[in-house]
């Protein structure tokens, strides 16, 4: 038995999931014509309460197209130092859109209205790059799914409006944040000029990511996704697992909240564990005690046919998902609690 805990993303779709994509009516979306995605772009951009929505193969995809909307070449967009725009995208803010990235220093990759506001280049200023685009992450991958409140989403939105700059959320985990939170989409929907959601990280789908917004802003995407090569033909077969994931998969993910917080339980008892990161949703993050080395815990627990994440610095990553069943739960606990060296 293999379990492999490096990320949500190593699900398989289910048997009722294949099933409702075998039996999903498709056509050619470039030319939109393909009924399940324009079914999926609806019934998403309605979830969030906004106009319209693009569907894409990959969410790296999908939140590149936002930057490219909301900024021109020279540009700058403020995000927090962890962001996944600037760390795991390949300089595509760089490469695709001509804009450097204002790093702030949040709290496990959480950023304050505070924090935004000073960061922000006077306009008039043309020595420096002007700041068009403020980027926030929800939930935090290298933050270990840490949620924002919508408090501070809010108060960040004030400072976006007030000095015209776009505001764009990178949700590719928002669904266990909604979960873990008891937020609405709609409150999200209300905030951010865009937001992207991914659907194979957490809901189970094999492949996809949607990017919400208004019609017009959608209609310019559309134009960015087809340079970038994210048209796609009968894409519907991969939009039918979206939208099952949508009806099945979404409720469940507080089953993944709880084993992630219940492995770092356990780990806190860990006499070769240093810390334990706090546990909102299904990422957690623990580091080492100096004398042990991350490569080695990897390595034992690989020996236990049990996979995880090494992040660096003595800092590893556990990511539970619906493919991690309760037997694979226990014989983790008890093996991490076994772990000697």
């Amino acid at each position: 038995m293999e379990i492999n805990l490096v990320s949500d993303t190593v699900t398989k779709p289910s048997h009722e999931m294949l099933q409702q994509m075998f039996r999903a009516k498709v056509g050619d979306d470039v030319y939109k014509q393909d009924p399940t995605v324009n079914e999926l772009e609806e019934a998403i951009a309605d979830l969030f309460g906004m106009e319209a929505a693009l569907f894409f193969p990959s969410g790296t995809m999908a939140n590149q197209v936002a930057i490219k909307l909301h900024t021109n070449p020279g540009d700058q967009l403020i995000c927090d130092k962890w962001a996944h725009v600037y760390n795991y995208e390949g300089g595509g803010a760089s490469f695709n859109s001509g804009v450097s990235c204002c790093l702030l220093d949040g709290d496990r990759g959480m950023i304050t209205a505070e924090q935004v506001e000073v960061a922000i280049n006077p306009p008039d200023f043309y020595h420096s790059p002007l700041t068009s685009l403020v980027c926030i992450e929800n939930t935090t991958n290298k933050g270990g799914g840490a949620c924002y409140d919508i408090e501070t989403l809010a108060a960040i939105k004030e400072v976006c409006s007030k000095h015209n700059l776009g505001y764009h959320l990178d949700g590719a985990r928002l669904w266990n944040a909604l979960v873990a939170k008891k937020q609405h989409p709609k409150q999200f929907g209300e905030l951010f000029d865009t937001i992207s959601v991914c659907l194979s990280k957490g809901l189970g789908a094999p492949v996809g990511s949607v990017l919400i917004g208004d019609k017009e802003t959608m209609h310019r995407a559309l134009r960015i996704r087809k340079i970038l090569g994210g048209g796609m033909r009968q894409a519907g077969y991969l939009a039918a697992a979206g939208l099952y994931a949508l009806q099945h998969n979404v409720g469940r993910l507080e089953t993944d909240h709880k084993r992630a917080k219940q492995l770092g339980e356990v780990l806190q008892q860990c006499e070769w564990v240093e810390k334990v990161e706090p546990v909102e949703t299904n990422v957690l993050i623990f580091s080492v005690k100096s004398q042990y080395s991350e490569a080695v815990v990897i390595e034992k627990l690989k020996q236990k046919s049990i996979f995880i994440s090494g992040m660096g610095k003595g800092k590893l990553r556990i990511v539970t998902h619906l493919d991690y069943k309760e037997v694979m739960h226990q014989y983790v606990m008890e093996s991490l609690s076994k772990l000697s060296f």
